[in-house]
């Protein structure tokens, strides 16, 4: 069984549906005493990848400058691939600087006209500053033209496997055709930390100074004490004020998005007592506090064994609503038997958790060691099994 401190029901089932691309994220949302004053809101333990709390979290909105958050996915994922380089400098266009800069009248970094800005200031300038000039100069560096930048978001995004959102410009400036959910925002968010941790250090710099001009940060959660370094706010008059915003309070990181508030003091506010409420209805459940403990060994066909053994690759930690860990149940879903050969680390099924009826996290299971293929008649002889008595799992908890 699992080592823990309580009782617990767990329900194993077997298919024969292979589970495509299942990856370690939240699925279900837990429903929680909570009411948001947000139109949507979404809150996750990123480490367990437990849903806290949400609210038409797949409603589409505007996300106003929230959308930079994509446009840095992209950006990131550049410099990575070497299409640009820290230490280089882009050209600021004459699109970007009106587009952008000081003549529009919006967020920016007042880049100056003709002139050319290293890589480095320019994504400080777009994170920082929340700058639409910066985002623009960077797209047009990396794509050529804001319309094909955009264009590598939308691929992006459907890449992130992201069902609600569609990008029309790299700022966020208002468009209606350009819309994201609260899911879809965490799903960057969680992606850009997860993927880039030194660049994602950006996002927690509290201020910047670019050509004598200094600006702050504009998440209002940084200097808040709750542990806040990142991501982004963003306002349009269709869909409020809205905050996409991590926070790592008692060794959990979380990520909080609300929109659709009022003012930008209530959207601090609210993002800010979904952090608060969190830390006091929730505890941690450790269903398995080791990665390598197998939760299961299923049978295996023509192969030099009979069996193999399954296990996710983290610790399966929960953070579960106090006075419900004994509505927690589980159920592991894997294709068998297992056709030999098998290797060492595939992905062969998923672990379900529920409380109650909602199913608040989903993690793949993979192989523990690899199977070589058997002999003729080992074959042979698993054939005749599977022909006459069928197959049948073995679990060993």
């Amino acid at each position: 069984m699992f080592p823990h401190r309580f009782p617990l029901r767990f329900l194993f089932v077997m298919t024969a549906l292979m589970i495509i691309g299942a990856v370690a994220q939240p699925r279900t949302a837990f429903s929680a005493p909570y009411e948001s004053k947000a139109t949507s809101a979404l809150l996750v333990d990123v480490d367990s990848g437990t849903i806290l709390y949400s609210k038409a979290e797949n409603a589409p909105f505007q996300p106003a400058a929230m959308a930079k958050m994509m446009t840095m996915a992209v950006v990131f994922d550049a410099i990575r691939a070497g299409k640009i380089h820290l230490e280089d400098s882009l050209p600021v266009s004459e699109y970007a600087w009106r587009t952008g800069g000081a003549p529009s009248g919006s967020a920016t970094m007042f880049a100056k006209l003709k002139s050319s800005i290293a890589v480095s200031d320019l994504l400080r300038g777009a994170i920082v500053q929340a700058g639409n000039d910066a985002c623009i100069i960077l797209a047009e560096g990396i794509a050529g033209s804001e319309g094909g930048f955009v264009d590598m978001m939308n691929r992006k995004a459907k890449e992130l496997g992201l069902t609600g959102s569609q990008f029309t410009n790299v700022s966020g400036l208002p468009d209606p055709a350009q819309k994201v959910t609260a899911e879809d925002l965490y799903k960057i968010a969680d992606y850009l930390i997860r993927t880039y941790p030194d660049l994602y250090k950006i996002y927690s710099e509290p201020d910047f100074t670019w050509n004598k001009i200094y600006q702050r940060n504009r998440n209002p959660l940084l200097a808040a004490g709750v542990g806040a370094d990142g991501l982004s706010t963003g306002f349009t008059k269709e869909s409020g004020y809205g905050l996409t915003a991590s926070a790592v309070r008692d060794g959990h990181r979380m990520i909080v998005v609300v929109s659709g508030l009022a003012t930008d003091k209530e959207r601090a506010e609210e993002a800010r007592k979904l952090l608060d409420w969190s830390n006091t209805a929730f505890e941690t459940a450790a269903l398995l506090r080791s990665a390598a403990r197998r939760l299961a060994t299923p049978a295996s066909m023509a192969g030099t064994t009979s069996s193999v053994g399954l296990a996710t690759r983290d610790p399966l930690d929960i953070l579960l609503m106090r006075g419900n860990r004994d509505r927690i149940r589980a159920r592991i879903v894997y294709t068998g038997p297992l056709l030999a050969p098998v290797e060492q680390g595939r992905q062969v099924g998923v672990v379900r958790v529920w409380v109650g009826d909602a199913q608040i996290l989903e993690k793949p299971l993979f192989t523990t060691v690899a199977i070589a293929k058997g002999s003729m008649d080992q074959r042979a002889l698993d054939a005749i099994q599977q022909l006459l008595i069928g197959w049948l799992p073995q679990w060993k908890l």
